[in-house]
């Protein structure tokens, strides 16, 4: 089969890889990998892209498979200089990394741009409006947020800003609910803290 092909190719090139030394380039073998997993890399990112992130297809992001594979791409041919996976189940753990951080700076983007962002459960006070541009309390809260920790980023962005759950997002990351909620716990404790000067929300009657 193809697919199993495909397998062998992959880990072919990691081991290629694995055996360089010193200042040995490695863009040729890096390139040769990335396209022969191509076709896998691609429905792995339609796949996150549609399940996960499907406002980020709509206008005005209209985002498309080939668009986030070509800005995929470019993210592994960086991080492949530096990551060597030794598995081909290793190399398409960080191809999936790499694809949800893309996924999740385009929708911080997109929040950005339209100043749509709501801490929930009473983390601050909700900054004023300020037509189309970001108050600055908005903009404290989205440079917080970029502040946080790599995994408690994510966590947080995948929870509070794209309004998935706790069993999506664990199955999504490859980790436990308990760890995202621990996660999440520690990601809103840090924006608290280094947002303390804004006054909380008293939760409305209808929070639960």
């Amino acid at each position: 089969m193809d697919d199993d092909r495909t397998t062998l190719a992959v880990q072919h090139y990691l081991e290629e890889l694995a055996q360089l030394e010193g200042d040995a380039p490695v863009d040729p073998i890096v390139r040769e990998l990335i396209a022969r997993s191509a076709i896998r890399l691609q429905l792995l990112s339609g796949s996150l892209l549609s399940r996960s992130y499907p406002r980020l297809m709509s206008p005005p992001l209209n985002l498309q498979t080939e668009e986030l594979l070509s800005a995929v791409v470019n993210r592994l041919l960086r991080a492949l200089t530096e990551v060597r996976p030794k598995t081909v189940r290793q190399f398409f753990a960080l191809a999936n990394k790499h694809i949800r951080w893309e996924l999740n700076d385009l929708a911080r983007q997109l929040d950005g741009q339209s100043a749509a962002i709501e801490l929930q459960e009473g983390l601050v006070a909700s900054p004023e409006s300020s037509g189309s541009q970001l108050s600055s309390n908005a903009q404290r809260i989205f440079q917080a947020i970029e502040e946080l920790p790599e995994a408690e980023r994510e966590t947080f962005s995948l929870v509070r800003v794209q309004g998935m759950s706790h069993v999506e997002v664990a199955e999504l990351v490859g980790v436990s609910t308990k760890t995202i909620q621990r996660r999440l716990n520690r990601s809103l404790m840090l924006l608290s803290t280094k947002l303390s000067d804004l006054d909380p929300m008293t939760p409305s009657s209808h929070e639960v």
